[in-house]
């Protein structure tokens, strides 16, 4: 039998949808560009950190695939209004890979660390999966899809890093405050939980 109630699996699924939702608006921000990249530095990326920093693995990573999903049913729900399935043949197609990736990570690890929610390990483990992984998984895909050498889709990579870094706080900082409000999205430190059975 299964341990959730109606009542928690509506909210899981509202969590899901709002969060969605949450990386839908944050590509309404427009995109920029660098000079000779295939690949647009949008906002979105903080929306996948947000997804698994928040929502933790499970949840954090449907909602990035409840996100893509739309996206390949052809809503512009993209930086720049992209949408369709041309999109998962285009340069990005790493990227749009490593979101689910990236939010289930950042999730797994912020959910191991437990609650309070640290700041400093939040920031930590917002660069390993968001800006690390992501990137290195977008680079990838430069390769396999620009026919880039993997030193030039380094290369392309990089001004995404100091934006990306910028997005890793900022998410840890709204993380914490949303984590301060909402105590139970996250699980107690396991030495707490051995205190608890004394």
């Amino acid at each position: 039998m299964s341990n959730h109630s109606p009542a928690s699996t509506g909210r899981e699924l509202a969590q899901i949808a709002v969060f969605a939702g949450i990386i839908a608006v944050l590509g309404l921000i427009p995109a920029i560009v660098p000079v000779g990249s295939a690949v647009p530095i949008t906002a979105q990326s903080l929306g996948i950190m947000l997804a698994g920093a928040i929502l933790g693995p499970r949840r954090g990573g449907l909602a990035v695939l409840v996100f893509l999903a739309l996206v390949a049913l052809g809503l512009p729900l993209l930086a720049g209004g992209r949408g369709g399935l041309g999109v998962f043949a285009s340069p990005t197609v790493g990227y749009l890979v490593g979101f689910p990736i990236a939010a289930v990570v950042i999730g797994a690890m912020t959910q191991a660390v437990g609650r309070p929610y640290r700041l400093v390990l939040g920031i930590g483990i917002n660069i390993l999966g968001g800006v690390l992984l992501l990137n290195l998984l977008g680079v990838i895909g430069l390769v396999l899809r620009a026919d880039l050498g993997v030193g030039a889709a380094l290369v392309a990579a990089l001004p995404f890093v100091p934006g990306d870094i910028t997005k890793a706080i900022l998410c840890a900082l709204v993380a914490r405050g949303v984590h301060a409000a909402y105590p139970g999205l996250l699980p107690a430190r396991r030495r707490e939980r051995a205190d608890a059975r004394v």
